[in-house]
């Protein structure tokens, strides 16, 4: 009886599934697809279409409550940044403040907000690019916190957040300083964007401006105990980071699949020239494949906390990233001069591939620390 019940919660699993990923698609090939140039030219937030890809499942695959079914996460932040980066980008924001809600064990950031949250009927995305970076030594953290009875003061300013918006919320992690000036350690915390705190408007960027990125600013902001997601944050890091990294390579993927779609869409008329490219579709599908592969191989232990696994990711990150510049290059160069067209799609997987290469962790930041690791992997 236990094999026919666990046979049978496979198939509805799997129904399940199919299901999600049917009406994400339909999402993403349909309304999304439509709207696209205008997220990419005009800036446009799409928080309709992130709240219809709440309903349809999209945001809580990769938690435990929707049986931490990472590969489906990736696979469903693949179907949304094959047709927009901007939205996947924007997908991999919301998912990864949905691990810090769930991860956080604090109540007050579970059960309701969590449920909103992954069902699109709540916002936030996270502010963790300069503290990723200063965590691995690359810059200084941005923002300070100090003890108060109930919680912590916070201050400082970041350059950019993604994701967010007045009534909206994200993670964010500030240093802890001491009396005598000396840091004791870091808290990671759900900033939510009320009044007190100051959004200024970023210069404008040459791709993924309708992802309502903002410099951020608190001065004296008090943090209760009720929003803190992790005192001290970095043994949590150290739990998640694999996750972060790795659910990214939904983006990479994507956009590397939409490079070669654009590739194979002129092969009826250009392929007798496009023969003599290097990179062709056959080529780079194959290579996309087996990556997909190897990142569904690691979306099986996302909490695998060995060094090896963690290079591991890394790496495929990388390749993910580079996968997608060349795609997108590629797809430029098949397409000939239709593909310099300012709303020639190229034009915008281009902007699309290089944000995937400097988005922290950008590529060099990630052979930072795979070189880091990896020595510090060797005997003494």
């Amino acid at each position: 009886m236990n094999a026919a019940v666990s046979s049978r919660d496979l198939q509805d699993a799997a129904q399940s599934d199919r299901t999600i990923m049917q009406e994400v698609t339909a999402i993403a090939d349909g309304p999304l697809a439509e709207a696209a140039h205008r997220i990419d030219h005009e800036g446009h937030y799409p928080l309709d279409l992130m709240a219809a890809l709440g309903r349809a499942g999209a945001f809580g695959a990769h938690l435990e409550s929707g049986g931490r079914r990472v590969g489906l996460a990736l696979d469903a932040m693949r179907a949304i940044s094959r047709r927009c980066g901007s939205t996947g980008f924007l997908t991999w924001c919301h998912d990864v403040c949905g691990l810090y809600l769930e991860q956080s064990g604090n109540p007050a950031l579970t059960g309701a907000v969590l449920d909103a949250h992954v069902d699109g009927r709540t916002f936030g995305g996270t502010a963790l690019s300069n503290p990723m970076k200063a965590l691995a030594g690359i810059e200084k953290l941005l923002f300070r916190a100090t003890r108060v009875p109930g919680g912590y003061r916070v201050s400082g300013a970041l350059p950019w957040v993604s994701h967010i918006a007045r009534g909206q919320y994200c993670g964010a992690m500030a240093g802890v300083y001491g009396d005598d000036g000396s840091l004791s350690h870091e808290i990671l915390f759900l900033l939510r964007i009320t009044d007190d705190v100051v959004l200024r408007p970023c210069p404008e960027f040459s791709g993924m401006e309708g992802t309502s990125t903002w410099g951020v600013r608190v001065d004296n902001l008090f943090v209760g105990e009720d929003a803190l997601i992790a005192d001290p944050a970095r043994p949590f890091i150290a739990r998640i980071r694999a996750a972060f990294v790795l659910l990214q390579a939904g983006m990479a993927l994507g956009i590397a699949q939409a490079g070669i779609d654009a590739m194979r869409e002129v092969e009826p008329v250009l392929g007798h020239v496009n023969r003599f490219l290097e990179d062709r579709p056959d080529e780079l599908q194959v290579e996309y494949d087996a990556l997909g592969e190897r990142v569904s191989m690691l979306s099986a232990t996302p909490y695998d906390g060995s060094t090896d696994y963690l290079i591991t990711v890394l790496d495929a990150r990388v390749q993910g990233a580079e996968l997608a510049l060349r795609a997108a290059q590629s797809a430029l160069m098949h397409q000939g001069a239709r593909g310099y067209l300012a709303s020639a799609a190229p034009q915008r997987l281009v902007r699309e591939a290089q944000f995937v290469a400097i988005v922290t962790p950008a590529i060099k930041h990630l052979r930072w620390e795979m070189d880091r690791l990896s020595r510090e992997e060797q005997p003494a």
